[in-house]
C-alpha cells in the first residue's frame, strides 16, 4: 500500500499487519497517486509493522515500527497496488579474524564520542537519545550505524545509501560522516546562539551600569537631572550678557515656573521655547566697528563702479561714528530701477563697516506676524524677522536689508506697512515689542537699508521715517567700466575660461550696450556677457576634444603600421 507523502512499498501479503517500505528511487516526495513501476523503487527497503492509521485531510498518516532489512525480490503484483517477495538482507561483518583489533568497533566508538559531543551542543533531543543510548550495546555496530544516522538532519538520499549499504563497516563509517557534519552544524549554530547571547548580555551590562553610575553620580551631586540642565545651560547663557532690567526680571520668573512644571506638560515646553529665544539673544553684544574711512572707501569701490551718493553717505556715516565714538541706527532707503546694484550694495556696506549682514525680502508680505511675530498661545509660534536676525547674527548692531519694500502686501492678517513704522522709527524702536518675546528689544543700533523701485507705492508715514537715495542709472561710460572690471571676469571665472582665452573690445562692448543692453541698470548687459562667455567655452572645449582625438587617431595609425607617429602629429 502507499503511506502519506506517496512513498511506495510492497506487502509480503494482502491485508498483513507488516509492510515492506522502499522509498522512491529519486529520493524526492512522490504525488499521492500509488506507484504502479517496481523500477521506481529501491532495492533495499525495511520490514516495518503499521501500528497507528490516522485519516487526515490529505490522506492517510501512518506510525510504523522497523523490524530489519528486506531486499526487493521477483514482483507479485502490479496493479491496483504493487505486491512484491522480499528477502531479508542481513548484515555483513568483516572484522578481523583471531581477536584482533575490529575496525567497526573503532568506528562505533568514535560515533558514540561524536553523538555525546551532539548532544552537548544540541540539547533538543537530549534525554530520549540519551535513554537509547544506554539500551545500546557498544558491539552492535549495525544498530549504532542506523541509529547515528537517524539522529542527523542529511537528506533521504544520503540515509537511503547508509540504508542500503549492508556492509556494517562500511555503513557505520558513511554513519560517522553524517554525523561529523551535523557536529560541525551543531558547532556553528551554538557559535551564532553564543553571539547573540554576548550582545544582548553586553547591552544590558552597559545599561545596568549606566543607570548605576547616573544613580551614583546623583547621589554625589555630581550630576543633575535633565530639568536642572536645561535650567543650568540658560543661566549659562546669560552669565556673560548685559540684559537689560525688564528682561532679566522675564528670565527669572520663566526659569522659576519651569522648574515647578512637569517635563511631559505642554506648557513645559511652551516656557522652555521661550526661554531660549529670550537667553540666545545678544543682549549688549555689538560688533567692533571700523571708523577708518580709507579702508571703507576701498571695500565700497572694489565690488562697486559709480554710486558716488550712496559711498558718500556711508562714509559721512562713519565720520559721524568716529567723531562721537559709536554709531547710531539709520533708515536708508534706495530707490532706483532694477539692476542698478541696490541689493549687492548692502554686504558691501556691511564689510565697510565690520558689521554683520542680515536680508529678508517684504515683497508679496501680506502676515503682520513676520515682522512682529506670532502670540504664544499659538501652536508653532515664532518670534519676527527682526528677532530671528538678532539671533541669527549675534550682534545687536547688524546691517539690516529690507529688499522691495514698495511691494508690501495686504491681507486679512493686517498691514505689514503700518507694523513696520514701529521697526524704522528711530523714536521708537529701541525698546520695540515683538509679539512672541512680549518684552522690549532695543533695534536702535541696526543700520537699516531698504530698497525699492517706485517710491510712490510707499505709504507717506513709512517713507516719511526714511532717509531716500535715489540710484537713476548708469550711463555708456560706466557701463563699460562695469563691464571691464566686474562683469567680464566675474563671467569668465564661473564659465572655467582661462586668462587670455577670450578678448573683449571696448568697441564689441559700447555696441552691445547701445543696441542691446539699453536699460538703466546693468543685469541685462550682464546675461549677454555671460552668453557671449558661454559660446566661447563651447568653442574651446570641441577644439579641444578635436585635437585630442586626431591625436589618439594618430597614435592608432603609428602603431599599426609599426613607424613612429609624424613628428608634430600629437600638437
Amino acid at each position: 500500500g502507499t503511506g502519506d507523502g506517496g512513498g511506495g512499498g510492497s506487502g509480503v501479503g494482502g491485508g498483513s499487519e507488516e509492510t515492506a517500505v522502499s522509498g522512491a528511487a529519486d529520493g524526492a516526495l512522490a504525488p499521492p497517486a500509488p506507484l504502479l513501476d517496481v523500477a521506481s523503487l529501491h532495492e533495499v527497503g525495511t520490514l516495518a509493522q503499521v501500528t497507528r492509521l490516522t485519516q487526515t485531510p490529505r490522506g492517510v498518516q501512518l506510525l510504523l515500527l522497523g523490524h530489519k532489512r528486506v531486499r526487493l525480490g521477483r514482483p507479485v503484483q502490479t496493479s491496483p497496488v504493487i505486491l512484491a517477495r522480499v528477502e531479508e538482507a542481513a548484515d555483513e561483518l568483516d572484522d578481523a579474524a583471531g581477536g584482533g583489533p575490529s575496525l567497526s568497533k573503532a568506528y562505533a566508538m568514535e560515533v558514540m564520542q561524536t553523538i555525546k559531543e551532539i548532544l552537548k551542543l544540541n540539547p533538543f533531543f537530549k534525554e530520549q537519545m540519551q535513554m537509547i543510548l544506554e539500551r545500546s550495546e557498544i558491539h552492535e555496530a549495525g544498530k549504532l550505524a542506523d541509529f547515528g544516522a537517524a539522529l542527523t538532519t542529511a537528506d533521504a538520499q544520503e540515509l537511503q545509501e547508509v540504508l542500503a549499504t549492508l556492509n556494517v563497516t562500511a555503513r557505520i563509517e558513511k554513519t560517522l560522516l553524517l554525523l561529523k557534519k551535523e557536529l560541525e552544524l551543531s558547532r556553528l549554530q551554538s557559535q551564532i546562539s553564543k553571539q547573540v547571547e554576548d550582545k544582548i548580555s553586553a547591552n544590558q551590562r552597559r545599561y545596568m551600569l549606566m543607570e548605576q553610575l547616573k544613580q551614583i553620580k546623583k547621589e554625589l551631586g555630581l550630576e543633575r537631572d535633565d530639568k536642572d540642565a536645561l535650567l543650568q545651560k540658560f543661566a549659562d547663557r546669560i552669565k556673560e550678557l548685559h540684559v537689560p532690567e525688564e528682561a532679566s526680571k522675564v528670565i527669572d520668573e520663566e526659569m522659576a515656573k519651569i522648574g515647578t512644571l512637569e517635563s511631559a506638560s505642554s506648557e513645559f515646553n511652551v516656557t522652555r521655547n521661550y526661554l531660549d529665544w529670550l537667553t540666545s539673544l545678544p543682549w549688549g553684544i555689538h560688533s567692533e566697528e571700523n571708523f577708518e574711512l580709507s579702508r571703507a572707501e576701498k571695500i565700497l569701490a572694489e565690488e562697486h563702479y559709480g554710486l558716488e551718493d550712496v559711498k558718500e553717505r556711508i562714509l559721512e556715516f562713519i565720520a559721524v561714528g568716529a567723531l562721537v565714538g559709536s554709531t547710531q541706527g539709520k533708515i536708508i532707503c534706495f530707490v532706483g530701477p532694477p539692476g542698478v546694484g541696490k541689493t549687492s550694495i548692502g554686504k558691501s556696506i556691511a564689510r565697510a563697516l565690520g558689521r554683520e549682514f542680515y536680508r529678508f525680502s517684504v515683497g508679496g508680505l501680506t502676515d503682520v506676524a513676520e515682522i512682529k511675530g506670532h502670540r504664544r498661545t499659538y501652536v508653532g509660534a515664532m518670534p519676527g524677522k527682526l528677532i530671528q536676525c538678532l539671533k541669527a547674527t549675534g550682534a545687536a548692531n547688524p546691517v539690516v536689508l529690507i529688499d522691495e519694500i514698495d511691494k508690501l502686501g495686504r491681507g486679512y492678517q493686517g498691514d505689514p506697512a503700518s507694523a513696520l513704522l514701529e521697526v524704522l522709527d528711530p523714536s521708537q524702536n529701541a525698546s520695540f515689542m515683538d509679539h512672541y518675546l512680549d518684552t522690549p528689544v532695543d533695534l536702535s543700533k541696526i543700520l537699516f537699508l531698504c530698497t525699492a523701485n517706485d517710491s510712490g507705492t510707499i505709504p507717506g508715514p513709512l517713507l516719511d521715517r526714511m532717509e531716500v537715495v535715489r540710484l537713476s542709472g548708469y550711463i555708456l561710460d560706466e557701463k563699460m567700466q562695469i563691464a571691464n572690471q566686474y562683469l567680464i571676469p566675474a563671467a569668465k571665472k564661473q564659465m572655467g575660461l582661462e586668462e587670455g582665452t577670450m578678448q573683449l573690445p571696448d568697441d564689441a562692448i559700447a555696441s552691445l550696450i547701445r543696441w542691446y543692453c539699453r536699460e538703466a541698470g546693468v543685469r541685462n548687459l550682464q546675461k549677454h556677457v555671460e552668453r557671449i562667455c558661454r559660446k566661447v567655452a563651447l568653442k574651446v572645449v570641441q577644439a579641444s576634444q578635436a585635437a585630442e582625438a586626431q591625436a589618439a587617431e594618430a597614435a592608432e595609425e603609428a602603431g599599426a603600421t609599426g613607424s613612429a607617429a609624424p613628428e608634430g602629429a600629437a600638437e
